[in-house]
């Protein structure tokens, strides 16, 4: 009865497990800001930070505290990503992130970028 008792307990333990982490899933799109992409074009903002190309419009909203997101065209989906160092290489790129999304905070926590093939 003993072992009966401790087998279920771990096995509730383990269940509990599986269920609490979600588990990673892939999400493609294009690494860039926040702040121009809500606004959907970089014109206003590469006047304001006296930016010559989009990359560097990107990166100046960012130090300007913006935030890099992922934004999936097809869907007019925008992510905003937990890691904000791991974008930077990527900015302006297209790219596959594997991550979780958690809806209640609108995050992306990413795991990995790589870019799209």
């Amino acid at each position: 009865m003993k072992r009966f008792a401790m087998a279920l307990v771990a096995s509730t333990i383990l269940l509990g497990a599986a269920f609490a982490s979600p588990k990673d899933k892939t999400f493609s799109g294009e690494i860039t800001d926040r702040f121009c992409q809500k606004a959907n074009s970089h014109e206003e903002m590469m006047k304001k930070h006296n930016a010559s190309n989009i990359k560097d419009c990107m990166v100046a909203c960012v130090k300007a505290g913006g935030k890099y997101v992922l934004f999936n065209a097809a869907t007019k989906t925008i992510y905003l990503l937990d890691d904000q160092q791991k974008p930077e290489k990527f900015v302006g790129q297209k790219v596959k992130i594997t991550g979780t999304y958690d809806q209640a905070t609108d995050i992306l926590h990413v795991t990995n970028i790589q870019p799209a093939s």
